[in-house]
C-alpha cells in the first residue's frame, strides 16, 4: 500500500527542470541550489535592507540605496571573504587600542 506521503516523481528539479533528465541528478541539484542562492535578495551592507540583486558575476547592487559592490559569483559575502573581512576587522581594532 502506498504512503500518504510520497512525493511526485518531477517536483525536486526546480530550475534545474529545463535540463529534462541530462547531466545527472547532482549536477542539476547543484544548479537549483546554486540559482536559489544567486536569485534571492540579500542583505545590503551600506543600508541594511534585504534589497541586494545580482547583476552580473561578482557584481551586487541594492536595489533600495543603488550601492553597488563586487563579492561573489553567486552569493554577495562568500565564506573566505567572511574570514578575510574578520582578519581585517581584529587588525582595525588592534590599531585602534
Amino acid at each position: 500500500m502506498a504512503s500518504s506521503t510520497h512525493k511526485a516523481k518531477g517536483k525536486v528539479t526546480g530550475s534545474a527542470g529545463r535540463f529534462g533528465c541530462r547531466y545527472g541528478r547532482f549536477v542539476r541539484k547543484r544548479v537549483c541550489d546554486i540559482e536559489k542562492i544567486s536569485r534571492s535578495l540579500h542583505r545590503c551592507p551600506k543600508c541594511d535592507m534585504e534589497s541586494v540583486a545580482r547583476k552580473g558575476t561578482g557584481i551586487w547592487e541594492c536595489r533600495k540605496c543603488g550601492y553597488k559592490f563586487a563579492g561573489g559569483a553567486y552569493q554577495p559575502q562568500t565564506p573566505t571573504m567572511k574570514i578575510a573581512q574578520r582578519a581585517i576587522d581584529r587588525t582595525v581594532e588592534e590599531i585602534r587600542k
